[in-house]
């Protein structure tokens, strides 16, 4: 069997986080996407492995190379994104007998692949109360169809995005017809696929999640910190004070007067402190810095980026290589408390989320007392000066004065 990952989507969705950056490489707890996806494949004895690849993609191949944990990676590229039944085709040139198609921006826990693998041809599904932002399983044991999107729907088996199939789903891609969208899509051949023979339906119960906001990957952060355990490779100075599990990178240092309530997870050369305040579900990255009297809280953190000086960032994604100037806050809950509503693709949505802040893009400078309000979306390169008060979509490169 052949692992087929397909990471070439353009992660428009995800804005502004994949500007700079393919949406499998987005950092969770450490690691990027596509990371945890190859590690499931590879704990389920899966040893060839092709990641299908796009946009930006010379940077999965770079960061991941052609060996991940003494496997082979294979690396195709999609020239035309013209859906995911044409990204699907791709594995046609491989002469192994079944293929395990994974899509490239899906959280799952490792022993579902252990639940299908064995299957001629199956589609993994888990139940959901509210199922009205994904396609549906039709069929108990045996597939009937996976149907749209339907507003409202409750109580229903979804689709993963984790299948296993032999060589006949590539007739059933051929003899697809381009979607309403002009697309190849691989649930339409799937459909024509469990017309024409017995596609098992693999109900599973462990944790899956479909990473397609930003603010999802906040979500995913109880499930991947409740079980961390702790390392502590860099250095405590005195008066700090710890509680909970906590990684703590190499060549990173805990200054005096610190206090992180963990699940908390720091990279490599960071600075926390000296009197800053960490709160769980808090990841920061590496070469960043956490400093004096600055509070960060269930927040993503990414490399590089400064945050010293009396700074608070609640439930929020701040880029790589930003600089909040002195007294930056950053609001994440309205004074309704109501949901956090968000710009996504230009339209407004609930995020589902009673508490969110900001998702920022990378290389963001803001000035002195300057206030991000909850649910703004600010892109890449925005400069924001003293005492501005942001709310909103910022276009990426402008400057606020």
């Amino acid at each position: 069997m052949r692992a087929f990952i397909m990471a070439a989507g353009e992660g428009t969705r995800m804005w502004p986080l994949t500007e700079n950056r393919p949406k499998p490489l987005l950092p969770l707890v450490g690691k990027p996407i596509i990371e945890y996806i190859l590690d499931a494949v590879i704990d389920a004895g899966i040893d060839r492995i092709t990641i299908l690849i796009g946009r930006e993609g010379r940077k999965i191949v770079s960061d991941i190379g052609h060996v991940y944990r003494d496997i082979r990676i294979d690396y195709r590229h999609q020239e035309m994104r013209v859906g995911t039944g044409n990204a699907a085709l791709y594995a046609e040139e491989f002469d192994d007998d079944r293929f395990m198609f994974l899509n490239g921006d899906i959280l799952f826990d490792a022993h579902m692949l252990y639940e299908i693998k064995d299957e001629e041809n199956a589609v993994l599904a888990v139940y959901r109360e509210l199922g009205d932002s994904y396609g549906s399983i039709e069929g108990n044991e045996l597939l009937e169809g996976i149907s749209e999107k339907v507003e409202g729907s409750r109580n229903v088996w979804i689709n993963t995005g984790i299948y296993v199939f032999g060589r006949e789903i590539f007739d059933a891609l051929k003899a697809c017809a381009p979607s309403v969208r002009g697309e190849i899509e691989l649930t339409d051949a799937i459909n024509i696929l469990a017309s024409r023979l017995e596609v098992r339906v693999i109900k599973s119960k462990g944790f899956w999640m479909d990473l397609g906001a930003p603010w999802d990957l906040l979500n995913a952060l109880p499930h991947l910190m409740d079980d961390m355990e702790s390392r502590m490779d860099g250095t405590v100075e005195e008066n700090v004070s710890l509680k909970g599990n906590i990684v703590l990178g190499e060549g990173s240092v805990i200054k005096s007067g610190t206090y992180i309530e963990g699940p908390v997870h720091i990279g490599r050369n960071t600075v926390v402190g000296p009197s800053a305040y960490i709160r769980p579900y808090s990841v920061i990255g590496n070469n960043c810095h956490i400093g004096n009297s600055s509070e960060i809280k269930a927040s993503i953190v990414m490399d590089g980026t400064k945050i010293p000086h009396f700074n608070y960032v609640g439930d929020s994604v701040i880029g790589e290589r930003c600089n909040f100037g002195a007294g930056t806050k950053v609001a994440n809950l309205r004074l309704d408390e109501r949901n956090i509503r968000a710009n996504l693709k230009g339209r407004m949505v609930d995020t589902g989320r009673r508490k969110l802040g900001v998702i920022m893009g990378d290389e963001v400078h803001t000035g002195i007392n300057a206030s991000i309000l909850p649910g703004s979306m600010i892109g890449s390169g925005v400069s924001i000066g003293p005492s501005v008060t942001v709310n909103g979509l910022v276009k990426s490169g402008t400057r606020i004065l």
